[in-house]
């Protein structure tokens, strides 16, 4: 399992984000490995979807520092982060439903490299759906082309933000290990807000447990699956015994 260290891949210093007047996260810190996937778990409105758009440039940080290879990426414009390895899958998953399974794998930023294969190996379903527009495509279809098109970026640090939004468990249960995979093959970082903790907690190395806006627990997943108390005391702001 990949520590965590000053050498992560992705490091948060006390990160303080919010819109306009309303602080969102206050001083939050937290690391992710190469190869790691990262769990990043809270209630609904503790900011943890904030924290992904501060990550991929969409939100400027009031105060605290991203790291990403110990470089600073203040400044840094959301498309240059793209193109130094960071790809974010928001929870509605960016697709257009007029477009084609084939087509999606066309689109991309200027000198940026995606390759079709490297979805196609992960995700073979999308292969023979190349030519079926996304619209046509079940909920974890679309999933697995959104998840497919980060992949076939080959991204360094991936940013999952509710993969099983709207899909039965049953289906974020193909797709999770798929991302595990490509995390262990390509050394890729993952962070990954999910609201199926059982799920997260199955397939992450570790996870954060973030309520209202501070992180109130971080925890190896192996500890955190024998004692499933300590994550219900931290949704609730509190700690095990004080509830």
């Amino acid at each position: 399992m990949p520590a965590e260290d000053a050498g992560a891949l992705l490091e948060l210093e006390q990160l303080t984000v919010g819109y306009g007047d309303a602080v969102v996260i206050r001083d939050i810190s937290l690391t992710v490995g190469r190869g790691e996937m990262v769990a990043f778990l809270g209630p609904n409105g503790a900011g943890k979807t904030t924290t992904l758009r501060a990550i991929s440039g969409l939100l400027k940080p009031e105060r605290g520092r991203i790291l990403l290879d110990g470089d600073d990426l203040a400044g840094v414009a959301p498309a240059m982060r793209t193109r130094l390895g960071m790809t974010h899958v928001p929870d509605g998953r960016g697709l257009f439903f007029g477009l084609t399974v084939a087509e999606h794998f066309r689109l991309r930023h200027r000198g940026e490299e995606v390759d079709a294969d490297v979805a196609f190996e992960y995700f073979p379903a999308l292969a023979s759906l190349r030519s079926r527009r996304a619209g046509l495509l079940s909920g974890g279809e679309q999933q697995m082309l959104a998840v497919g098109r980060a992949l076939a970026r080959r991204p360094r640090l991936l940013l999952l933000d509710e993969l099983s939004l709207g899909l039965a468990p049953v289906i974020v249960e193909r797709l999770m290990p798929v991302v595990r995979q490509y995390a262990l093959d390509s050394g890729c970082g993952v962070l990954l807000v999910e609201q199926h903790v059982h799920l997260a907690l199955e397939f992450a190395d570790r996870a954060y447990v973030l309520a209202h806006g501070d992180v109130v627990l971080s925890e190896t997943t192996d500890v955190l699956r024998a004692d499933g108390d300590r994550i219900l005391a931290s949704y609730m702001g509190s700690t095990p015994g004080v509830m």
